[in-house]
């Protein structure tokens, strides 16, 4: 692994640790202190902090922060392989430290750490967790493959989408639409329940939301192969 490659695994790493602890951090502190937050505050929450990571790393990794969207995005070939490889562990390990933390600040697992379990059937929650990353997906390739999208503008556009998608999907499913962000806090609080869902409806979510995107955006939004 090159060390430019590592660099950027180091700066994903990061900013899905910021992730999980700010954002699964707001879930605790909105349980061990009488709902402060609220479902709104929470998603507020993980809309901003997405918001400034991609501010803050884009440039540097692509900003990624989420399995998912590297999955799709090497799929579609607009990411290396190796690099996708490399991306996916350290999202992982990025969030399992960011969740490790949670613990050692709060002395235990209050709220399970902002664990995703369903408030719904496993197939509602599918299809929940499945359209909220389609719905992501389809904005990121937006932003980030369309010549004529506004770059400056994509951090916004993103952290809104997800604090839209926590908002309606939250109360639901947790709202995860990020394999990492699920992984994490499971691991270390050992609430399993239901998991896979959350494993496996983000990457088809972003695969669709990829498609969708690159069918319907037409040729004229393509980058000059020159």
């Amino acid at each position: 692994m090159t060390s430019s490659l590592g660099r950027r695994c180091a700066v994903e790493a990061f900013a899905t640790f910021a992730l999980v602890f700010a954002g699964c951090g707001a879930i605790v502190v909105d349980v061990e202190r009488g709902e402060p937050l609220g479902a709104v505050g929470v998603a507020a929450t993980f809309g901003l902090v997405i918001m400034v990571l991609v501010y803050a790393t884009g440039h540097v990794s692509g900003a990624h922060i989420n399995p998912a969207v590297t999955i799709a995005f090497v799929w579609r070939r607009h990411f290396a392989i190796r690099e996708g490889c490399a991306y996916v562990p350290a999202q992982v390990g990025g969030a399992i430290l960011g969740a490790t933390l949670l613990r050692l600040t709060w002395q235990g697992t209050p709220a399970s750490l902002g664990a995703t379990v369903p408030s719904v059937g496993m197939a509602a929650a599918f299809v929940y967790e499945f359209v909220l990353t389609a719905l992501l997906m389809f904005v990121i390739v937006s932003v980030a493959t369309d010549t004529r999208a506004v770059g400056s503008a994509a951090a916004i556009a993103i952290g809104a989408t997800v604090g839209l998608d926590a908002l309606f999907g939250g109360p639901v499913t947790g709202a995860s639409m990020n394999p990492a962000r699920s992984l994490g806090p499971a691991i270390v609080s050992a609430e399993w329940t239901d998991l896979w869902i959350y494993l496996t409806a983000p990457v088809f979510g972003a695969l669709a939301g990829a498609l969708l995107y690159e069918a319907v955006r037409g040729a004229e939004g393509r980058p000059d192969p020159t």
